[in-house]
């Protein structure tokens, strides 16, 4: 009689498996007990580990390769967005106003009107409040650019956030102003935009990627269920992508709190890191908040122990901080948000404690500020497994290439970013923002990893589409910008880095990233063969199982065959 003790919870069989450890790269069934890969082979061995209490699932031949993980995300925010107005694809005046009205007919109590995916170019001109009165002009409304770096508002939204007359912000957040002593509209950076969206009762989730704060007071118990909820909407849109890991890059103690609530539940269905946000008007003091966060949420399945920063703003605003001038804009750079000195002194404290720390660096002049602060902590500390990380990497000075490899830094990229692969349209990006003869040195995947540096894959959700399978297709698909490099990695470099690569960029190599004996029983099943599906094809294949942790997260329709 078989031993219970060695039967299976979970096994898929039949199936493509693409493991992503090199010990064992195939396999064709895996088995799950207690929540962790219990074994990796053929069909007929595997079949051996079940039992009554077995659940055995014929993927068909389908490929099964590990969870998905989402290396940059902004998981609540992103799924608070989910019930808010979608504007992605829209243009003109007329499909604007014909969105807005019908959204606010079906929302006739809301304080705000919010809108998200608005893109730069959605008007044959820069948007004003104007145009957003011509809109709603009874009612606050406002609408942000798909990066998340601006907002426009109209008239009325200006007034109730007490921005209407201008305010002072801090260095790189702006509410610009027009000639006539107003502001225009526009709103740049998250703390000039804040006020805005806290009209919607919202404000206590912008905290942490808005000024690394806490809620004052911390919310009753009544609100941190309706937080949950919409934790739970983000959790559950992930889980349909594959999507088993994530580091979330917005947050603080109050999302960890309500992860960990969350976990106690049960209804924490993906792995999730979190960072602390230290913002440049902090003192080194504050990265002790950093160290409780990282001593007080330390599960399998809820993490911190990182220092998230902002060094600039994005192209599309200007904001990004470039060593050279914004094309047709004389003087124009964008600016570093922490000086070299403050950044340098951060760094070496945060890596003395032992802290890995992830920069947002879009230009070129912000990489390379944030690699100067990498080298200032590898001089000092000589940390060899920091694991450090530069989010976004859109434009880097050749210079600065191999010094990625060479300091351990990881390119955390985002496939969808590109202008022209996925939903970003090539203009007014290209023209305003990166001039003809730097075009060669914007989204160098390959070039970075040529030289040494270890990629990480990511959406940025819900800046961008959170499908992984799209975001894969943009990997493969992406055409080179003229006069530049083919900067595509090959298939399975590309699954690598959503997964095992990614795994190891955020310190959860332990658990998951691989399928081997001993880790995560973390899974997905994609609809067909992953290998050999057309790379123009990949982004409408669908996920057919998501599994983390030995327990199904996703139903494609599988378990009905």
């Amino acid at each position: 009689m078989k031993d219970d003790g060695m039967q299976a919870d979970l096994i898929v069989t039949n199936a493509r498996v693409l493991t992503m450890d090199a010990g064992q790269p195939r396999a064709e069934a895996v088995a799950i007990r207690a929540g962790r890969v219990q074994a990796i082979g053929t069909a007929a061995g595997i079949a051996a580990l079940a039992g009554p209490a077995t659940r055995v699932i014929d993927a068909g031949g389908r490929s099964v390769l590990p969870g998905f993980v989402e290396s940059h995300l902004h998981l609540v925010l992103g799924g608070a967005e989910l019930a808010q107005l979608q504007l992605g694809g829209l243009h003109g005046m007329a499909a604007l106003a014909n969105a807005f009205r019908a959204y606010a007919a079906r929302h006739p109590d809301a304080p705000i009107l919010l809108a998200q995916g608005a893109e730069y170019g959605i008007l044959d001109h820069p948007v004003t409040r104007a145009d957003l009165d011509h809109v709603i002009a009874d009612r606050p409304i406002a609408m942000m650019a798909p990066d998340h770096h601006t907002v426009w508002a109209n008239t009325a939204a200006l007034r109730a956030a007490g921005l209407l007359q201008g305010a002072e912000m801090p260095h790189g957040h702006v509410v610009v102003m027009g000639a006539d002593g107003l502001a225009t509209g526009e709103l740049r950076e998250f703390e000039a935009f804040g006020p805005v969206l806290a009209l919607g009762g919202e404000a206590h989730l912008q905290l942490g990627i808005a000024t690394g704060g806490e809620p004052e007071p911390w919310p009753d118990a009544a609100q941190r269920a309706a937080d949950k909820r919409k934790i739970a909407a983000g959790l559950a849109h992930c889980a349909a992508q594959g999507i088993t890991a994530m580091v979330n890059m917005d947050g603080n103690r109050y999302t960890c709190a309500l992860l960990a609530e969350m976990e106690a539940e049960g209804t924490l269905t993906a792995r999730v890191k979190v960072p602390f946000h230290m913002k440049p008007h902090m003192g080194l003091e504050a990265l002790d908040r950093a160290e409780a966060l990282r001593a007080e949420f330390d599960t399998p399945f809820l993490r911190s122990g990182f220092v998230k920063m902002f060094m600039d703003g994005v192209i599309d605003s200007r904001t990004a901080a470039m060593l050279h001038e914004y094309p047709g804009a004389p003087g124009e750079r964008g600016e570093a948000l922490f000086g070299a000195a403050q950044f340098e002194a951060i760094c070496v404290e945060a890596d003395r404690r032992g802290l890995q720390i992830a920069v947002h660096a879009i230009g070129d002049a912000a990489v390379r500020r944030t690699l100067d602060g990498y080298e200032a902590a590898l001089r000092a500390h000589g940390r060899a497994d920091a694991r450090h990380r530069i989010e976004h990497i859109e434009l880097i000075d050749r210079a600065d290439v191999p010094r990625l490899g060479a300091l351990g830094v990881t390119a955390s990229v985002q496939p969808p970013h590109p202008p022209g692969v996925m939903d970003f349209p090539l203009e007014p990006t290209m023209s305003t923002g990166f001039a003809p003869a730097r075009r060669r040195d914007a989204y160098l995947w390959k070039t970075l990893r040529d030289h040494g540096a270890p990629v990480a894959f990511a959406s940025d959700w819900p800046v961008t589409d959170v499908s992984v399978m799209r975001g894969l297709q943009a990997a493969l698909t992406r055409i080179p910008f003229d006069g530049a490099t083919d900067e595509r990695l090959d298939r399975m470099a590309s699954l690598h880095a959503y997964t095992a690569g990614g795994a190891w960029a955020a310190h959860l190599d332990d658990l998951c990233g691989c399928l081997r004996p001993g880790l995560g029983g973390d899974l997905v099943v994609i609809d067909g063969d992953i290998e050999s599906i057309p790379a123009d094809r990949l982004g409408q294949t669908g996920i057919a199982l998501t599994v983390m942790a030995g327990r199904i997260t996703h139903d494609g329709g599988i378990l009905a065959l």
